[in-house]
């Protein structure tokens, strides 16, 4: 097996379970928990190496939605469509407070976060989204709604095919514009 698949299974329990231990991870991904050391020292290791493969997988899923093209909200409906894949880990990531602490915070979250702040702040300037809300509030909610429904849809409380209908709309409905008549 290797590491890229390691980190997928790991990212599948983790999503489920934030708390698994290094052991709980290697029976996850089918190899003892030496070979699981060799590829990452301890739990910190790996949680980074996931935050890694998230970043990458994120970056993937903000071009195949082409956030430049068509209005903005269609381009944050493609969005929400290609992140779905990975939702679990971005709930995961998103959770998991050593990231977000200190010197060492990974320069590929602001990447991200400009991209889609981006996104919101061209949504303000065509005029369909509220200006008085920030892109970089925004930009938090819509991690916090695809977390939150990631959350739900592992829990049973959310049917999985309702996913992008559920966030785009409660989001859409929330940042829209409202035009007095």
């Amino acid at each position: 097996m290797d590491r890229d698949q390691v980190l997928r299974a790991a990212a599948a329990l983790l999503s489920r379970k934030s708390t698994a231990t290094m052991d709980e991870v290697a029976r996850a991904a089918g190899i003892g928990r030496a070979t699981l050391h060799r590829h990452f020292a301890g739990r910190d290791a790996l949680v980074r190496a996931l935050e890694d493969l998230g970043i990458r997988e994120f970056e993937g899923a903000f071009d195949r939605a082409r956030l430049d093209e068509g209005s903005a909200v269609e381009a944050l409906r493609r969005l929400v469509a290609e992140s779905e894949r990975d939702a679990q880990l971005l709930a995961f990531l998103v959770t998991e407070n050593q990231l977000f602490e200190g010197d060492q915070i990974n320069e590929g979250w602001a990447r991200l976060d400009a991209r889609v702040s981006a996104l919101f702040k061209r949504g303000q300037e065509e005029g369909d989204f509220r200006i008085d809300l920030s892109p970089a509030w925004l930009t938090e909610a819509l991690y916090g709604l695809i977390g939150t429904c990631a959350w739900a849809v592992m829990d049973g409380r959310v049917a999985a095919k309702d996913f992008q209908y559920m966030i785009t709309e409660l989001l859409l409905g929330g940042v829209r514009r409202s035009v007095e008549k």
